[in-house]
């Protein structure tokens, strides 16, 4: 899709349709629409209240007099004081995903106002988000459809107002780094919702390879032989069950500087998860060819990097298996020795992510990066502790941790700081082995980012535990069904926050 900057007054711009926020508590018409005819009605609609401005809130009005375009689209943006970059980015899906089941060749976004009245324009961040969420709205996930169910426009046309004050530097910007992030969330979620058998850890790879090699990124594929060679026990173990071959696959952006610092993104890469031998209820099956989104985040995130041209150096692992029940899978009871020689007693198949992330934070950690983060579907008990919306946020390092909610904030995604005390290792001492890969009834979510900490050594690290927010279960006005593309956003803003202030990386 073509996305394009205008400075001109929006009800000028001919288009097929024209986005224009409006507030929830907004008494008078928008900015965008003053002077136009139909000023005086959507002020009167809303001073009555006719026009709801609450988040995603959507009305479509046609042949509006007054307006180049064929149709107005209002879409809330909230109550002034709660709007933020998740607001932005929901109100920017909410009126694509109205309007982009029709084929448009053309359609304007008027950037709105800033909610604080002492500061007229949009911040660039809220730009940015709100950009972001119209490109993803492009996108449903009817991937196998005989027809598609949405349409990207032939050109999005952003709006800026000449009277309202916005650095036109900054705009754009914002807006080219919205379409780069934007189509980056939009591949993380195209290969969450691909089925099983067209993602298998091989077709993964491959596909993880063409999208890094096609930006200019560094990329290795491990077969089979070099995982054993590489003594990955973990992830030999849970993929023992499987007809299919793991992978792992080790993809570079540097920056040049030869002091310049690394951050590792490691992702949990399950293209499908039967639970192994401790078998999961059919209906817990449905959704789990998502245990991969861990993987496609960071493939994203690695692939936005490098588009951005982002000056930081940065290496992504995904750890890509199926976990299934063949005969040769793994038995609880068994033991396996991890990467770093660590062994661990197998006592329940369906804890199989961590067994591979253990490998790949323990590799990731001996080639000494700054900094080291995961992302993986891990445990519905993170689920159950803060629900589908919000992710769960560990750490070994105060200052990293912080970096992190920060970056989420500003990306408008959510993250909740889970404890990571000592004692919780005490959950996960086994009778055979160094380790079991469980801690018992309670504390799931921890006692599962206990047991990764062990692997990362003295390395600043954080985990997030994405079960929740990495998948919609229904549809709404802002989310489609299906895979989300979670946190890319926010690690782009991690990214761009080392690479734009230290200029020198992470």
């Amino acid at each position: 899709m073509i996305v394009e900057k205008f400075v001109a007054p929006a009800s000028k711009i001919a288009s097929r349709r024209l986005i224009v926020g409006i507030y929830e508590d907004q008494t008078v018409a928008p900015r965008a629409l003053r002077g136009a005819a139909i000023e005086p009605m959507i002020t009167r609609l809303l001073a009555a209240k006719e026009l709801s401005g609450g988040v995603g809130e959507v009305t479509t009005l046609l042949g509006v007099e007054g307006i180049s375009a064929d149709g107005l689209v209002l879409v809330g943006l909230g109550a002034r004081p709660k709007f933020d970059n998740g607001a932005a980015f929901a109100a920017g899906v909410a009126a694509t995903k109205r309007i982009a089941g029709k084929q448009r060749d053309v359609v304007a976004l008027a950037v709105p106002e800033g909610p604080d009245e002492e500061r007229a324009e949009l911040t660039s961040d809220a730009l940015r988000a709100l950009v972001e969420g119209v490109i993803v709205g492009t996108r449903g996930p009817g991937l196998c459809k005989k027809e598609p169910s949405r349409h990207a426009f032939g050109r999005l046309e952003v709006v800026i107002d000449p009277a309202s004050g916005m650095s036109l530097d900054s705009a754009h910007a914002a807006v080219e780094q919205a379409r780069i992030v934007g189509e980056a969330v939009n591949l993380a979620r195209e290969l969450t919702n691909l089925p099983p058998r067209e993602k298998t850890p091989r077709l993964l790879a491959e596909r993880a390879r063409a999208a890094a090699s096609e930006v200019g990124l560094s990329v290795e594929v491990w077969d089979q032989a070099r995982i054993e060679a590489e003594r990955f026990g973990g992830l030999l173990g849970v993929a023992a069950g499987s007809d299919e071959p793991p992978a792992f696959v080790v993809i570079e952006r540097k920056c040049g500087a030869p002091d310049c610092p690394t951050l590792a993104l490691v992702g949990k890469g399950v293209t499908f998860d039967s639970g192994g031998l401790s078998l999961k209820p059919s209906s817990s099956m449905e959704d789990m060819k998502s245990d991969m989104t861990g993987a496609a985040v960071v493939l994203a995130t690695m692939v936005a990097a490098a588009r951005l041209s982002l000056h930081v150096n940065v290496v992504g692992y995904l750890a890509i298996t199926e976990n299934m029940t063949g005969g040769s899978a793994v038995k609880l009871g068994d033991v396996l020795t991890m990467r770093d020689g660590t062994t661990v007693e197998i006592l329940n198949t369906d804890a199989e992510g961590r067994l591979i992330l253990a490998d790949a934070l323990a590799y990731a950690a001996e080639r000494k990066p700054a900094r080291i983060i995961d992302l993986a579907t891990l445990t519905g008990a993170c689920m159950v502790a803060l629900g589908s919306k919000v992710a769960g946020l560990f750490s070994n390092d105060e200052h990293f941790a912080t970096d992190v909610a920060s970056a989420a904030r500003r990306a408008g995604e959510r993250v909740w700081r889970m404890p990571l005390d000592a004692d919780y290792k005490e959950l996960l001492k086994s009778n055979v082995a160094d380790l079991k890969n469980v801690g018992g009834k309670y504390a799931g979510a921890v006692t599962a980012a206990k047991f990764l900490e062990v692997f990362v050594g003295e390395t600043p690290w954080a985990h997030l535990d994405i079960a929740g927010p990495s998948w919609s279960d229904g549809d709404s006005a802002a989310q489609d069904p299906g895979g989300t593309g979670c946190f890319v956003r926010t690690l782009v803003a991690l990214l761009m926050e080392k690479a734009g202030r230290e200029g020198r990386g992470y």
